[in-house]
């Protein structure tokens, strides 16, 4: 990596090719977390497999990199591959089950949400 100027600091470019990233299935990788910022997250969620109904604190990007992925929730359902991408609000409910093998990229923002047990400060 190279160092580069972000506004007047230099800062390392973090960078992952997430089409080949060994990620396993059931151990999702945090890329990369700054508290007040985001948490990015990769995910290898096998066909047949789901990130059953949930919720979490933060506004959530959800990005198919590969595979195929059907998104529920209060809104109805919605079938996406390579290149879709959803968000969801904070504490709304949803569930992403994998039709195909898939590979997914999360970004959790801002980290910790607001109500985040690891938002105590």
């Amino acid at each position: 990596m190279t160092a580069a100027s972000v506004g007047g600091y230099d800062r390392a470019m973090e960078h992952w090719d997430l089409r080949t990233l060994d990620v396993e299935p059931h151990q999702p990788k945090i890329l990369h977390s700054a508290r007040g910022e985001a948490r990015s997250i990769a995910i290898n969620l096998p066909a047949g497999e789901s990130l059953n109904d949930h919720q979490v604190h933060e506004r959530a990007y959800l990005v198919v990199i590969d595979g195929e992925v059907e998104v529920r929730g209060d809104g109805g359902s919605i079938s996406g591959g390579s290149g879709f991408a959803a968000v969801f609000d904070p504490h709304e409910r949803h569930e992403v089950q994998a039709t195909r093998d898939a590979r997914l990229l999360l970004v959790l923002a801002p980290w910790p949400g607001d109500g985040h047990p690891g938002a105590r400060d």
